[in-house]
């Protein structure tokens, strides 16, 4: 049934399941040159991150469980953005801007479960610190590959669960108010919105999803850092190496949370946050850390700035 016929209707007996994404539709013809911008942040997301997995994947002293994390880090850093940043790029050029409420559904799931992952792959670099400075003689024995399987396993299924349950009740919602999305993506709250009918489950499971999965997660950093900050103090070492090694990762953190949460609570409580900075915030949170995660590594990890400057000595001299 097509729209115009749809919108003849009574609203009770209309359920789209068709959505245009009108992120940013207020600047007109000017929102076009929103290309160039996120077309450069992909750009160098893809490119950043995939270096770093090459380097790690090639050279032999990245091949320890820390660095190992980053890699992985970085493979999901450079999942992210292919999710959603080509259709956007689609639509901020040539105006193609539809999208079918499966492909919205799907769209939301995996943006939340590579989220999510990211938000458990800090958590367990984190446990990698702990374990190397205040458990040092059975660093490895913790950090062995099955112990980490371990350690993946579980939060692994935590997330899918609680992503696919949040999107199946979604996915069951009738959306009669209208068919237009406020955003560049599908976002749960941006098609919850849009429902006809109670969406207090909605909410509700949105909310669970948010504290089982990245506030428990960044709460378990949070007691790491101060338990590993405490032994160092303790033990009336210098404390340098251990901020050093961990001020990388406090960093990450610290500007995924506050990204993450500000998205999150501009869609649940009364403020002052217009449309464009939610959009806006909401583009960041998914594409910041997969941007500026690798080269905050890269710059700040001494062995892997070690690496990157071999090979750059290497290409330079065959350049010659």
């Amino acid at each position: 049934m097509g729209l115009s016929t749809m919108q003849d209707l009574p609203i009770s007996n209309v359920s789209f399941t068709t959505f245009q994404l009108n992120g940013f539709s207020s600047l007109g013809e000017w929102r076009r040159f929103l290309f160039i911008p996120y077309f450069l942040m992909f750009l160098l997301c893809t490119t950043a991150n995939s270096f770093l997995i090459f380097l790690i994947i090639t050279k032999r002293a990245l091949h320890s469980p820390m660095f190992v994390l980053i890699g992985l880090l970085a493979v999901v850093d450079l999942l992210m953005p292919m999710i959603f940043v080509p259709n956007m790029l689609l639509m901020f050029l040539f105006g193609w801007n539809q999208i079918s409420l499966v492909g919205c559904l799907m769209q939301i799931f995996w943006i939340q479960f590579v989220g999510t992952l990211q938000s458990g792959l800090l958590l367990l670099m984190c446990l990698d610190r702990f374990f190397a400075i205040c458990r040092p003689l059975s660093y490895h024995k913790h950090m062995q590959a099955a112990n980490v399987l371990k350690f993946i396993i579980a939060p692994l299924i935590r997330n899918a669960l609680l992503n696919i349950v949040v999107v199946s009740l979604a996915g069951r919602l009738n959306f009669c108010m209208k068919n237009e999305i406020d955003h560049c993506f599908c976002e749960h709250m941006g098609l919850v919105q849009l429902a006809c009918g109670d969406t207090s489950v909605n909410n509700i499971a949105g909310l669970t999803t948010a504290f089982l999965i990245p506030t428990v997660d960044f709460m378990l950093i949070a007691v790491s850092y101060v338990i590993i900050f405490t032994s160092v103090i303790k033990s009336g070492k210098s404390s340098s190496k251990a901020l050093n090694t961990c001020i990388t990762h406090i960093i990450v953190i610290a500007v995924t949370l506050v990204l993450v949460l500000t998205a999150f609570l501009s869609y649940r409580t009364k403020n002052n946050v217009s449309p464009y900075n939610r959009i806006f915030i909401s583009t960041m949170y998914v594409l910041f850390p997969s941007c500026f995660n690798p080269i905050i590594y890269g710059v700040r990890t001494k062995e892997i700035r070690l690496q990157f400057l071999k090979i750059f000595k290497r290409v330079k001299i065959l350049a010659q």
